[in-house]
């Protein structure tokens, strides 16, 4: 019996949400670490990581967060420098999937099966979880490694996603 295909999406884990970014979230640090565990789980494994930037689209405006030619736009450096062949998906929208290559490269890599975690719960998990394009995978959400404003909202949008995805954490998805 064949295993599918996993890939680790990691999505918007950028400077601006963590402590002197502009929109720091709860716990940023240890999810942080939490996705570190993962970045080297899914390495040993052999499983292809990507991370999804966003960037916001400067004809819309200058929004709070992610606007290009800032530091908050970047990607932290330790999932950088945890992952330093990963493919990088920029996006504009809360949908990883929406006007991107995203899907292109999961076929490239034929992935059966979404690990998915990031910031923020509650948006950018949760848009890219109920992607139509997604509802082909085998989806799972790692807990530990997503966070937002505030621990309630976290577990709304976990609750909320859990009729699409089975919600696992680090220590028992890989």
């Amino acid at each position: 019996m064949n295993t599918p295909r996993k890939a680790l999406i990691i999505i918007d884990v950028q400077n601006d949400y963590f402590p002197n970014g502009n929109l720091p979230l709860l716990n940023a640090d240890k999810t942080l670490e939490n996705i570190e565990t993962a970045i080297t789980k899914a390495n040993q494994q052999e499983i292809p990581v990507l991370l999804i930037q966003h960037i916001s689209n400067p004809e819309q405006g200058e929004t709070p967060i992610f606007n290009q030619g800032t530091a908050g736009v970047e990607i932290h450096p330790n999932i950088l420098s945890d992952a330093p062949t990963a493919k990088i998906v920029s996006k504009e929208f809360a949908d990883s999937f929406m006007q991107t290559d995203l899907e292109n490269i999961l076929n490239e890599l034929k992935v059966e099966e979404l690990l998915i975690c990031g910031m923020m719960t509650q948006h950018c998990v949760t848009y890219t979880t109920l992607s139509s394009q997604a509802e082909k995978y085998k989806l799972s959400i790692l807990a530990d490694c997503c966070t937002t404003v505030n621990e309630t909202v976290h577990s709304f949008a976990l609750h909320g996603l859990s009729s699409k995805a089975e919600i696992v954490t680090t220590s028992n998805a890989f």
